[in-house]
C-alpha cells in the first residue's frame, strides 16, 4: 500500500476512489497498460520478475543509502509543510532563443529548462530530455505538485527538436500535455521499456516510438546520434496499481564528437562504474540532485550522493537537475544545490549552476554562482510554507506516495 493512503480516513479514500473510478476513461493522463508484442518484449527483459509481473532493481542495494532511524515521511507531513518548501518569488531566468540561433562554438551546449528538462544542442541535432511544461507533476489538472513559475520558453516557442528521451514514466518526468503537443510533431521519441504504451494512448505514431532495454542503442537515422538506456536504480507508475510496469532508465546521448549521460532518477549505485567502461567518458553528466530524503535514498541521490555517482562516472561537468521546479519532498527548495556549493566537485570535475533557461557550454569556464539567493534575499530568510501551497490539497486518489 503507498504510504499516503494511510494518511486519509477510510472514508475518504474509499470516497475518492470511486471519483477516480467514474473518471474512467477521461483520466487518460495517466496513460495507458502495454499488451501484445510490446508486453511480450518486457517479459523477455533480465529485469522482468515473472513471479510478479513487474520490473525490478537487480543489482544489490548499498546499506548505507537508507538512514534507518529516519522515518519515512507520511503524505500527512508532506502536507503539513515547514521549511522553506517553495521560493519567496519567481527564480531568475533568462531567454536562451537568441543563443539558440548560433550553432555552439565547441559542438555541445545544454540549456536547464526546469527539473529535468534540457535541452542539449549536440553536433548539429537537439536533443530534449523528459519535456515538462505541464502546471503540476500530477494526473489532475486541479490537485498535485504544482511548479513554481512557467519554463522560461514556451512550448510553442521552441525550436524543432530532433528526438526526444524520457527516462521513466513519472508525472514530474513524463507529462501528459507535453506529449500530447508533441504528438502533434514528427519527432521521434527514445523511452524505457513499456513506457511507448502511453505515448501511444496518447497519439504519438508507433513507427515514432522507440524503446530499449537496459544497454540497447537507438541510433538517429540520417545522422551519428546515438541514444543507450544505462541501469538506475528507481523505480516507476503513475497509478496505485502499475507499480514498477515499466522500466525506468538512465540515457547516455552520443554523437561523433561528444558524450552526455543523463541519470533519470536513481539512487546511487555502483553500476555507474560500468556505464564509465562501457560508455564514457562524458563532456557533460546530468545528475538528479533533489526531492530526497533519508529514507529514499536508495531511489534519489541527493547532492553527495550526486557527487559520488559523478565519481563514479569519471568526473567531468556536472549540471544538477531535477531541481528548483516543483516540491516534491521535506527540504528546502534551494538546499540541493546550497549543498553542491558548499561540497564542492571532486577533483576532476566541475560544477555548472546556470540560471533557467541559460545555454551554457560545458568545454567552457563557468564560475558556479549562488543566483538563487537572489530569490529569498538572504538564505534563511525566506517565510516558511507547507506544501499545501503548491499542491493545492492532497494528491488525487490515483497518485501513489511517493510521486517521484
Amino acid at each position: 500500500m503507498p504510504i499516503w493512503r494511510s494518511a486519509w480516513p477510510a472514508a475518504s479514500r474509499r470516497a475518492s476512489a470511486r471519483e477516480a473510478r467514474r473518471a474512467g476513461p477521461a483520466m487518460k493522463s495517466m496513460g495507458a497498460a502495454a499488451a501484445g508484442a510490446r508486453l511480450e518484449r518486457m517479459r523477455a527483459s533480465p529485469r522482468w520478475d515473472a513471479a510478479g509481473a513487474v520490473f525490478r532493481n537487480v543489482h544489490p542495494i548499498l546499506p548505507h543509502l537508507r538512514d534507518p532511524q529516519v522515518p519515512a515521511p507520511t503524505l500527512s507531513d508532506f502536507l503539513r509543510g515547514g521549511g522553506r518548501r517553495l521560493p519567496a518569488g519567481p527564480l531568475p531566468a533568462d531567454d536562451p532563443r537568441d543563443t539558440w540561433r548560433r550553432a555552439p562554438d565547441s559542438g555541445l551546449r545544454a540549456t536547464w529548462l526546469g527539473h529535468s528538462t534540457v535541452l542539449l544542442e549536440i553536433d548539429g541535432r537537439r536533443v530534449l530530455t523528459d519535456p515538462v511544461w505541464g502546471k503540476r507533476a500530477s494526473p489532475s489538472t486541479l490537485v498535485g505538485p504544482r511548479r513554481f513559475q512557467p519554463a522560461p520558453v514556451a512550448l510553442r516557442a521552441m525550436p524543432p527538436v530532433d528526438l526526444v528521451v524520457l527516462s521513466h514514466d513519472h508525472y514530474d518526468h513524463l507529462d501528459y500535455p507535453t506529449v500530447r503537443a508533441l504528438a502533434a510533431t514528427a519527432v521521434p521519441f527514445v523511452t524505457s521499456l513499456g513506457v511507448g504504451a502511453h505515448l501511444e494512448a496518447w497519439g504519438v505514431a508507433p513507427s515514432r516510438i522507440h524503446e530499449l532495454d537496459w544497454w540497447e542503442t537507438f541510433a538517429l537515422p540520417g545522422s551519428e546520434l546515438t541514444v543507450t538506456a544505462a541501469p538506475s536504480q528507481h523505480f516507476s507508475g503513475r497509478g496505485l496499481r502499475d507499480r514498477n510496469a515499466t522500466l525506468w532508465s538512465a540515457m547516455v546521448v552520443r554523437s561523433a564528437r561528444h558524450a552526455v549521460f543523463f541519470s533519470g532518477d536513481t539512487g546511487l549505485t555502483t553500476e555507474y562504474a560500468a556505464i564509465r567502461e562501457r560508455l564514457g567518458p562524458f563532456d557533460l553528466v546530468m545528475l538528479e540532485v533533489g526531492a530526497y530524503h533519508p529514507s529514499w535514498g536508495h531511489i534519489h541521490l541527493g547532492p553527495r550522493h550526486a557527487l559520488e555517482a559523478l565519481q563514479l562516472l569519471g568526473g567531468g561537468a556536472l549540471l544538477p537537475v531535477h531541481w528548483g521546479t516543483f516540491a516534491l519532498a521535506m527540504h528546502d527548495w534551494d538546499e540541493p544545490v546550497e549543498t553542491l556549493l558548499e561540497l564542492g566537485p571532486p577533483p576532476g570535475a566541475r560544477l555548472l549552476l546556470p540560471l533557467l533557461g541559460q545555454a551554457i557550454e560545458p568545454a567552457h569556464d563557468h564560475e558556479p554562482r549562488p543566483w538563487w539567493r537572489s530569490v529569498d534575499g538572504q538564505r534563511g530568510m525566506a517565510p516558511a510554507m507547507g506544501a499545501a501551497a503548491a499542491t493545492d490539497g492532497a494528491p488525487s486518489a490515483v497518485m501513489p506516495w511517493p510521486s517521484d
